[in-house]
């Protein structure tokens, strides 16, 4: 079979899925962008971007749009350009929904099936606008911006054939008609490599700062730190743990660009402001703010803390809480429906009201306290995973099923 992975930072999302499938005869090929750095063995050809010069006073809520059709377009043309320089027609194209990748590829390739990686889909009466008090954005002009968005995830969906979601309740925020054709398969957590380690030491970057299974540490983790991962309510419950927890020691996982939520005012970061808003009350030399960090020191970080907080508005759930659940961490997440999907309270982790402060507090020190009690629930953590989320064995499979039976049914000719 022949089958093309389109998306702008490959191999993302596919990082499993597109080996494997090579490793199983089919002829795999990547498209993506040419300022795209990630390393990848699969043959990979690149496409240049270069969007117009809007005026975008004149565009108006068309802005995004304007630019995911100017993306699209761009990707149409080195389609077309793959298939006359070398005969190269897939059965199948795989992409992603978010950037406009996929939007006229039946008009390059009208008898190729497109399975589309369906993440998000914005909806102005959901429940995300409107989430965080602190930042709502629920008035007229926001919800007619998000609404706007839809304009680009409609015509890629309307584009595709069959469509793939990590969770349900991913899913459960599409259009209804599209239900019928859309697999919810997660990504898959590889519990082989993230396992629990008793004899597990992790050095702090650029310190000589390092822990070990035992000792007192609270973790959090975002890609980037900011309202949409809850580190404004993470940090507002950190005086009053370490003031209950004199020996404890908070190690802080990511950076400051590249969030989903709003921008943070001019001059500063989310990191830094809600940094400053408890430093007075914090012991800031057991605060470890240590920036994004490798998948090596991550695993080895969640294998050594005694307790993670994971937090989220109603959003795309991180891979993260996962695969702190596969190493055995005991996880504190906050009670909103992605995380509820997988953490059921006292069962295989903890949950708490986003919003809920001295809450957080009260769960953060009880897990630190007491770590044994917890015991049964790290363990159950890690059977949830390997049960509903493990790579090898259950998503990974599910996912080649899925291409090979959508790339099967190209019509002929």
């Amino acid at each position: 079979m022949r089958i093309l992975f389109i998306h702008q930072n490959f191999p993302a999302q596919f990082q499993h899925l597109a080996p494997a499938l090579m490793a199983r005869g089919h002829q795999v090929l990547a498209l993506t962008a040419e300022n795209n750095r990630q390393v990848s063995n699969i043959p990979t050809a690149h496409y240049r971007f270069q969007p117009h010069s809007y005026d975008p006073n004149a565009l108006g809520l068309a802005k995004t749009y304007a630019g995911m059709v100017d993306r699209g377009q761009t990707v149409a043309r080195a389609c077309a350009q793959i298939g006359k320089r070398d005969g190269f027609e897939p059965d199948i194209v795989v992409g992603h929904i978010g950037w406009g990748e996929t939007l006229f590829l039946k008009e390059v390739w009208p008898k190729t099936r497109v399975l589309l990686y369906s993440e998000f889909f914005y909806n102005p009466r959901d429940t995300l606008q409107a989430f965080d008090p602190e930042f709502a954005q629920d008035d007229l002009a926001t919800r007619l911006w998000v609404a706007s968005r839809q304009a680009h995830l409609l015509q890629a969906l309307y584009g595709a054939d069959a469509y793939l979601t990590p969770t349900h309740w991913q899913a459960s925020g599409f259009p209804g008609h599209v239900g019928p054709r859309m697999s919810v398969i997660h990504d898959g957590i590889d519990t082989a490599r993230l396992t629990p380690d008793t004899f597990a030491r992790v050095t702090l970057p650029g310190t000589t700062r390092s822990f070990g299974k035992g000792d007192e540490v609270l973790t959090f983790v975002s890609r980037t730190l900011e309202p949409y991962r809850g580190y404004h309510v993470f940090m507002r419950a950190l005086p009053a743990v370490l003031a209950a927890r004199p020996k404890a020691h908070v190690v802080i996982v990511g950076g400051d660009d590249g969030g989903y939520g709003l921008s943070p005012p001019k001059g500063t970061t989310w990191r830094q402001k809600f940094l400053e808003e408890v430093a007075g009350r914090l012991d800031l030399s057991r605060v470890h703010v240590i920036g994004r960090v490798p998948f090596d020191t991550f695993t080895a970080l969640m294998c050594v803390t005694r307790v993670h907080a994971y937090l989220s508005y109603p959003f795309v759930l991180s891979w993260s809480m996962l695969q702190a659940m596969s190493c055995g961490a005991q996880v504190v997440g906050s009670r909103t429906p992605p995380v509820e999907e997988v953490i059921a309270d006292g069962i295989n982790g903890r949950l708490v009201d986003f919003f809920d402060v001295e809450g957080w507090s009260a769960a953060l020190i009880a897990a630190l306290a007491d770590p044994e009690k917890d015991d049964a629930l790290r363990e159950a953590a890690r059977r949830t995973i390997i049960e509903r989320y493990d790579l090898h064995t259950r998503c990974l499979p599910q996912q080649i099923s899925l291409v090979e039976a959508q790339g099967a049914i190209r019509p002929a000719g």
